[in-house]
């Protein structure tokens, strides 16, 4: 976190809960990285669990499940969630990656 957190964070919660969801993107971001801790990184979560954490310290959990990802603080697939960087790009690499006819391959 930085400097500039702190003083948002006191002014949008209040004994762990968020008293309203800031307008203005830059503080948003700030209450959004405050709140994708509460989820654990490797971790996959149904729907219905990220709508109970995020319940725990706001009610309109559908608007900020929405930009945890749409702000890629989240990724969603199928009704599954995860924090962005937190699972490995497993089997989703295209086959011609790292050598195989990218530019820097060096076939000789």
């Amino acid at each position: 976190m930085h400097r500039y957190d702190d003083p948002v964070l006191e002014h949008f919660i209040d004994h762990g809960r968020l008293t309203a969801i800031p307008v203005q993107r830059k503080k948003r971001m700030i209450v959004l990285r405050w709140l994708v801790e509460e989820f654990q990184p490797g971790l996959r979560y149904p729907e219905r669990e990220v709508n109970r954490i995020i319940t725990r310290h706001h009610p309109d959990f559908a608007a900020l499940r929405r930009y945890l990802v749409d702000e890629e603080l989240m990724q969603r697939d199928h009704g599954i969630y995860w924090r962005s960087g937190s699972l490995p790009n497993v089997g989703s690499d295209p086959p011609s990656w790292p050598n195989g006819g990218s530019i820097d391959s060096h076939d000789g």
